[in-house]
């Protein structure tokens, strides 16, 4: 979706500034709501694109205005809400008002650390030959989807060269509404700076995408 969360290529943020030796948590809660997240996820209610998907719904405002790992709680909350696991009262007060609401799986202690090192791989068998091959030059679609998509909205309508074919995945755009897996063709495209932002690109630069066969059109040479 066309939300706060996609900002490439946008003007008026200032400066990134990395931060010298950054923690991965600046604050005891961060630790905890990263901890939720994940316990959450496992249950099988939503997946990752879901969760993704959550976050960008955030009011644009309260999405910039917000950390990221507040951005993370807030969407959590959300799901939690809307999969009838926890009202906004309950989780305000932390007192449930009723029984709990069965989870397909629960996490613990003893399969987190070997379950979470196994990773949750997203790849799967194509169901049929890639559209594209390496050093084909691609359009990415000028698309404007409502719901989630990977598509950042700078390559939108832009040319580019497919530089990798990496198999077929999990599709974003549907595996967050529950719509379904829909394994598609997986490639690297790289454009050039000048393609993407103009002659105040640098003609020297190339940003290298990674984006799903639906997202691209075969452009004529």
């Amino acid at each position: 979706m066309n939300g706060a969360q996609d900002l490439g290529g946008m003007h008026g943020f200032g400066p990134v500034r990395p931060e010298a030796d950054e923690p991965v948590f600046h604050a005891d809660w961060e630790r905890r709501v990263f901890a939720l997240a994940l316990a959450m996820g496992f249950t099988g209610t939503w997946n990752l694109d879901g969760s993704r998907a959550a976050r960008e719904s955030l009011p644009p405002a309260e999405y910039l205005a917000s950390s990221y790992y507040a951005i993370w709680l807030k969407a959590l909350e959300a799901q939690v809400a809307q999969h009838g696991l926890a009202t906004p009262e309950e989780m305000q007060s932390g007192v449930s008002s009723g029984p709990g609401k069965a989870v397909a799986r629960i996490l613990t202690a003893d399969i987190l650390e070997p379950r979470f090192r196994a990773g949750f791989p997203s790849d799967r068998p194509a169901q049929g030959p890639a559209r594209f091959a390496i050093g084909d030059t691609v359009r990415a679609r000028n698309l404007h989807p409502r719901g989630h998509t990977r598509l950042p909205r700078y390559v939108r309508g832009r040319v580019g060269r497919v530089e990798h074919v990496h198999g077929a995945f999990v599709l974003p755009d549907t595996n967050a509404t529950g719509a379904g897996e829909n394994p598609h063709w997986l490639y690297t495209v790289g454009f050039s700076a000048t393609e993407l932002w103009g002659p105040d690109g640098d003609p020297n630069q190339r940003v290298m995408v990674e984006a799903f066969e639906p997202y691209l059109d075969p452009e004529a040479a």
